[in-house]
């Protein structure tokens, strides 16, 4: 770059500077893709999989489109029927993500369409959601940032989570647009804990309440639940106010509740599904030999050709809701008795581990994008704004030791500056590394229950938390060297904080 072309950068970046934050741009960006994708014709979200009735009667909507089963995988549906009088149909599944369908319905029903309801309605309310959260997230990651380092990584952010691999799911009725809004927010209201960047009660308040709806939003979340409970734990001892100390210690404990009773409400009838396909899409897929793959786990080796089969085919040896089906095969084996089989057959378990790091890097799914009178063939998906989606998936190795080493990288990059911060005994400096540990475990999680719990039935799509996961993870770290935080000075401002929130060693000390 000549000296010219540094000048206009550095003209430029400084109107910038005058007129909007690198937080700010970023949000503005990604505001305006969404406006054009979803608000403007034609209109791009996600067709229907099969999953819409599960969310979709509970909550007083119903297919009211003639043609609505022709269009499943292939045509994005944007209007639904609203049910006008008794509604009899109980929740399949409770899920957080019911909070925001009552939501927008309710909105649609105060501006006036109480007959029919439009989806982007509830688009509008993920996207004020999502733009609030890039914000957040951005305003992290450029704190002590250079003009140039700043809005650079706010290019950046617009280019990543403004992909349509992110965006379109505002136009559907699946909980990963829960996931991705929850998990910005999780993630960047620990990091401005750790920055000291606004309230500590404000944003323990949005960790908290970001953890319930993340690991409410779908069954297999759970787990994840419990691992953001043990980070909870950490916050207890971020500063010495018995107040904020109870908070802290009482929404750690909500947390870890929560995360359980998310496990044991799970209907028998998704269980069931989720089984059958661990078995059919999983274990008899990756085994050498399905015959000695089911005696394993005392099955009769008939069922072998189950393989590869899906639980909602038109056609199978035995009907899946049979008791025969029931007794005979789904009550002998469980998701513990399928782990065990991994753990004891590495080469089954390398197999099915290697297709879940295969498609742990797509942002997109199979699924189409267009309404069908924009006149698109069938399952045609949308090229705008796609730009990451498609680096990501040719770019990232997608092999389970690419994963593994990443996870090293990541985390030997954080060490020293976690190896400080413990031996000046200070909790707030040390909160990096285990924030940046938990979303790589949660993202592991997700993709060991995705393939122990599920084979590798939609896989693309229960792997989605992980790639939310990659992708934070993998801004914040290049932010961090970009702005050369990565081992520089943290997130106290001066020593008199100290006073208010106490070293590790003071805390000790009065123990």
């Amino acid at each position: 770059m000549n000296k010219l072309q540094r000048l206009k950068l550095t003209q430029t970046l400084t109107v910038l500077d005058k007129y909007i934050s690198p937080a700010s741009l970023a949000a503005f960006g990604v505001a305006l893709i969404v406006l054009i994708e979803l608000f403007i014709p034609p209109y791009i979200g996600m067709a229907d999989n099969g999953d819409y009735y599960r969310i979709l009667y509970s909550n007083g909507l119903y297919f009211n489109v003639p043609d609505y089963t022709s269009q499943t995988l292939g045509y994005f549906v944007k209007n639904f029927g609203i049910f006008q009088h008794y509604n009899e149909n109980s929740a399949l599944l409770w899920s957080s993500q019911t909070l925001f369908v009552r939501l927008a319905l309710m909105i649609s029903e105060w501006l006036g369409y109480d007959q029919q309801f439009d989806i982007r309605i509830q688009a509008s309310l993920y996207g004020v959601l999502y733009v609030g959260a890039v914000y957040l997230l951005v305003k992290a990651a450029t704190w002590r940032a250079s003009s140039r380092a700043g809005y650079g990584l706010a290019a950046a952010a617009i280019f990543i989570f403004g992909d349509i691999g992110y965006v379109a799911y505002f136009n559907s009725f699946y909980s990963e647009s829960v996931v991705l809004i929850m998990l910005l927010l999780l993630f960047s209201s620990c990091m401005l804990l750790y920055q000291r960047q606004y309230n500590d009660y404000i944003l323990l308040f949005l960790f908290g309440a970001s953890a319930l709806i993340l690991t409410t939003s779908k069954q297999q979340n759970a787990p994840i639940g419990l691992i953001v409970a043990i980070i909870a734990i950490l916050f207890v001892f971020l500063r010495r106010g018995r107040v904020f100390r109870m908070f802290a210690g009482l929404q750690a404990a909500v947390l870890l509740l929560t995360a359980i009773g998310t496990y044991a409400l799970i209907p028998e009838q998704f269980v069931n599904i989720n089984k059958y396909h661990a078995m059919t899409r999983g274990v008899l897929m990756t085994a050498d030999n399905p015959e000695e793959a089911l005696d394993f786990f005392g099955i009769d080796k008939q069922f072998a050709v189950l393989t590869g089969a899906i639980y909602y085919d038109q056609f199978s040896p035995m009907p899946v809701e049979s008791e025969e089906m029931q007794v005979q095969f789904l009550d002998k084996y469980g998701f513990p008795s399928i782990a065990r089989y991994y753990l004891t057959h590495p080469g089954a378990a390398s197999k099915i581990f290697e297709t879940a790091a295969h498609n742990a890097f797509s942002n997109r799914t199979k699924l189409g994008n267009y309404e069908k009178a924009a006149g698109k063939p069938f399952g045609a998906r949308t090229a705008a704004f796609s730009g990451y989606s498609y680096l990501k998936e040719l770019a990232a190795p997608k092999t389970s030791g690419f994963v593994v080493l990443w996870m090293i990288v990541i985390a030997g990059l954080y060490a020293p500056s976690f190896y400080k911060a413990v031996k000046a005994r200070s909790l707030r400096r040390a909160l990096r590394l285990p924030v940046v540990l938990m979303m790589m475990a949660s993202g592991l999680c997700a993709m060991g229950v995705a393939v122990i719990g599920a084979g590798d039935a939609d896989i693309a799509k229960h792997e989605f938390l992980f790639a939310v996961a990659f992708d934070l993870v993998t801004f914040w770290t290049i932010a961090d060297l970009v702005c050369r935080r990565l081992w520089g000075p943290h997130a106290l401002k001066n020593s008199g904080e100290e006073d208010e929130e106490g070293s590790l060693a003071q805390q000790g000390g009065q123990q």
